[in-house]
């Protein structure tokens, strides 16, 4: 794969060199030649380029190395979109038209973003341009390693986009289907680049898990019937069997290992899901989640009143969107379901980059997928689209106490840090205005807290963007089980998760077989248990 991509870009870069000695002798667009470094040591980056002209117009750059390589992407929603190059650790070169111009260079969330302005004059070879990126941070030297979870990239782009974005796994889903029953092999969206059960290394840090599966249902029986989307990650076999009903494939998945991710919460069937698939993991970040501005202000089921989501003459806000999330997820944890946090952004249908949202791992003794991966079926991890959340929560002493220490660190001002108890802010912290000798931002967290019976507690942090976007990080639940005082959800979040599945009872009714049916009834029961011990 990798021989066919330098292959590919020894080609692309010999017919570019004729093209821009072409245009160059018309008097055409003149070739602007760059490289990404670290500011720190000068050694070359790989990384994702933006080139925009003033005028708005967008660019695409090639590797000039033989061996190297670069990604285009190029994805709109709306008024959003997201244009940019994926580039090997190489120099690299555009051919652009006289005008000025804005570079700017980014790799994933540990570095400092860097941008350069260009002037191209008529008649002129603008000089070479080296944006250098500076490291605010370097998780993995903490012990602590990223992945993105719902990756639409072809396996054949992911040797160059993950190490350009310094992501250390990803999920590519490479089965994918839209129509209720039928096989994921000849799903209408399948990639057919199966390359086994096995993770595919891309550097020693740098993996892919290949063998990935997508239930997304647009379509029942032929009729239009939007059911929702659900992932199974890591299973070792190709799964046969079509859905609904989902508890057999939920069943084998497990069995092989692998883990069962609940895409977003206000899907039609996100809520039936979880009791019967034994969801593993909850997309606390999910590709709605962009670089790009927000753009789904109204998309799927309506958030419970209880939850008092933000909005705006358009819908949802960024931050109500977020906070919807959230909202649904710590009703599931009320309720007893024990997901962990995990972020995916859909990379190759939505405007964002590979990793924009991404979790965090912490593993001992150095790297390995095997071990990311239970790592985060055991939630030691975070999410973030900007903060790093270095936290610890633990229990104090024998009695109903926990203390919560850490620190939460930032490329911009930290905005927020909040301790969450049983879905509820128990702690509001005051971050300092103080920087670090880098520029970067820092607190510190030591917090107590006396619980009251069976809890769950997690901390999340807000960072201030510009433009007021929400950037955020948010912990896994740790959890602490009290003999006798068993977790209760609040009434309003049992009530609610019951609400959403006799809705779809009723609206599927006709469409779905009898052992789907069921399944959705088994949700039902489990919801109305809750909500009997429901404070």
């Amino acid at each position: 794969m990798r021989r066919e991509l330098t292959l590919l870009a020894s080609l692309a870069a010999a017919a570019w060199a004729c093209l821009a000695a072409e245009l160059a002798a018309e008097g055409g667009p003149r070739r602007l030649e760059g490289r990404i470094v670290d500011a720190g040591t000068g050694a070359p980056l790989p990384g994702r380029l933006y080139i925009e002209s003033s005028d708005g117009k967008r660019f695409h750059a090639l590797s000039l190395a033989e061996e190297g390589s670069a990604v285009r992407y190029e994805k709109r929603n709306g008024e959003s979109f997201e244009v940019h190059t994926t580039l090997s650790a190489h120099p690299f070169a555009v051919d652009l038209p006289a005008g000025t111009y804005t570079l700017t260079a980014e790799r994933g969330k540990e570095w400092i973003p860097a941008t350069a302005p260009v002037t191209v004059k008529d008649g002129e070879a603008p000089p070479p341009v080296t944006l250098k990126l500076r490291r605010w941070i370097d998780m993995a030297a903490r012990g602590w390693w990223s992945g993105d979870t719902h990756v639409h990239r072809s396996p054949a782009e992911l040797p160059n986009v993950l190490l350009a974005e310094d992501l250390n796994v990803a999920f590519p889903l490479v089965y994918w289907v839209t129509k209720a029953f039928t096989p994921p092999a000849s799903g209408d969206r399948s990639a057919g680049a199966d390359a086994g059960p096995r993770p595919v290394p891309v550097d020693a840090t740098h993996v892919y898990y290949p063998r990935n599966t997508e239930y997304e249902i647009f379509t029942v029986g032929g009729r239009r019937h939007e059911l929702g989307a659900v992932f199974l990650l890591g299973h070792r076999t190709v799964l046969e069997d079509g859905g609904p009903p989902m508890r057999p494939i939920a069943e084998r998945v497990h069995a092989e290992g692998g883990l069962v991710e609940l895409d977003k919460h206000c899907w039609p069937w996100s809520m039936a899901l979880v009791p019967v698939m034994k969801v593993d993991l909850y997309e606390l970040s999910n590709n709605h989640v962009w670089r790009a501005p927000f753009a789904f202000k109204g998309w799927g089921e309506p958030a419970a009143d209880y939850m008092r989501i933000e909005r705006d003459a358009g819908g949802w806000t960024e931050r109500g969107w977020i906070d919807y999330g959230f909202k649904s997820y710590y009703a599931l944890l009320d309720c007893g379901f024990r997901l962990r946090p995990t972020a995916g952004t859909a990379s190759g249908v939505h405007p964002v980059p590979l990793g924009f949202s991404r979790v965090y791992v912490h593993i001992e003794g150095g790297f390995t997928y095997e071990k990311w991966v239970r790592g985060l079926d055991a939630g030691r991890s975070f999410v973030t689209t900007g903060p790093m959340l270095l936290a610890d929560v633990a229990r104090e002493g024998d009695g109903p106490a926990c203390r919560v220490t850490g620190t939460v660190a930032s490329a911009g001002p930290i905005q927020a840090i909040e301790v969450v108890v049983n879905g509820e802010v128990a702690r509001s912290l005051a971050p300092p205005a103080a920087t670090t000798p880098r520029g970067t931002h820092e607190a510190r967290i030591d917090v107590r807290l006396e619980l009251e019976g069976s809890s769950w507690v997690a901390v999340r942090a807000f960072e201030e963007a510009p433009g007021g976007r929400v950037r955020f990080a948010h912990g896994a639940p740790v959890q602490f089980d009290m003999p006798g005082k068993p977790l209760r959800p609040r009434r309003e979040e049992a009530e609610w998760l019951a609400r959403r599945v006799s809705d779809q009872i009723a609206r599927s009714a006709e469409l779905l077989p009898p052992a789907a049916l069921e399944e959705y009834r088994e949700a039902l029961r489990a919801y109305e248990e809750a909500a009997k011990r429901a404070r």
